[in-house]
């Protein structure tokens, strides 16, 4: 009868350890990664989307003056204007998700 216990007790002493060691890695590798993608979310990731949005330029610039040269001599200012007039773009896109959202439900709270 004893050995029925000890085999109960070792199987439970087994779980609690599992269960332990699961709470662990969740503790100390899925919450700092949430964490993690939190903050890239919120504000202070915006500089680094917009690091990323400037890489994401410079590499248009290269791919459209790299080594297909389609449009050089007295053309070759249009791949520059293409990148400059997306970049625009994508910055009056975010200017106008900001005051369309946050803006908006603002002046809706104060009335």
């Amino acid at each position: 009868m004893a050995q029925v216990h000890a085999g109960n007790s070792v199987q439970r002493d087994l779980d609690e350890i599992k269960a332990l060691a699961l709470r662990y890695i969740k503790e100390e590798t899925i919450q700092p990664i949430k964490e993690m993608g939190a903050s890239f979310s919120g504000s202070r990731g915006q500089p680094a989307r917009g690091l990323r949005l400037l890489l994401l330029a410079l590499r248009g610039t290269a791919i459209l003056t790299g080594p297909v040269q389609v449009l050089d001599g007295s053309l070759s200012w249009i791949p520059y204007l293409i990148v400059v007039v997306l970049a625009a773009l994508v910055m009056a896109l975010t200017v106008w998700r900001i005051v369309s959202g946050t803006a908006k439900r603002r002046l809706k709270d104060t009335k």
